[in-house]
């Protein structure tokens, strides 16, 4: 499926990019490295990984702040007593901790506590972004010194 998304290249990306940060478990590094490989624009494609991703991580932003955990827990696969640990866990940190939403396994729950604890969403947005594009340039760097 991974190489189906590489053929369709930016438009591939960006939605490898943004399924990665909501309810599949996509490896959108992964449609990065093989667009790279194949002669991507490095640039640009770590513009759209980050928009893409960034807006799917937003999308848990809001689920979470519809407050609805049946919901959560059904589209998203994340139970309540998780969602209640970060919860804990950000209280008193602020909506800059959206910048670690690019971690493996807690990085999809840390927007979805954001938005059940109602964070500042400018600086969720804005920390979220900041966070998924340093991943991706880090990951860009890294496919190219392999090249």
């Amino acid at each position: 499926m991974l190489d189906g998304l590489i053929e369709y290249g930016y438009y591939g990306l960006f939605l490898a990019s943004f399924l990665a940060a909501t309810i599949l478990p996509f490896s959108s590094e992964v449609v990065l490295g093989g667009i790279l490989a194949i002669g991507g624009e490095p640039w640009l494609c770590v513009i759209i990984a980050t928009l893409g991703n960034s807006l799917g991580g937003m999308t848990n932003y809001f689920l979470g702040k519809l407050g609805k955990i049946e919901w959560i827990e059904k589209y998203l696969k994340i139970k309540k007593d998780k969602i209640d640990k970060m919860h804990n866990w950000l209280e008193g940190k602020g909506a800059s901790m959206a910048f670690f939403s690019f971690l493996p396994v807690v990085g999809d729950i840390i927007p979805v506590a954001l938005g059940y604890m109602r964070a500042n969403i400018y600086i969720v947005t804005f920390s979220m972004f900041l966070g998924k594009l340093a991943r991706y340039i880090i990951i860009m760097y890294g496919v190219e010194w392999f090249k």
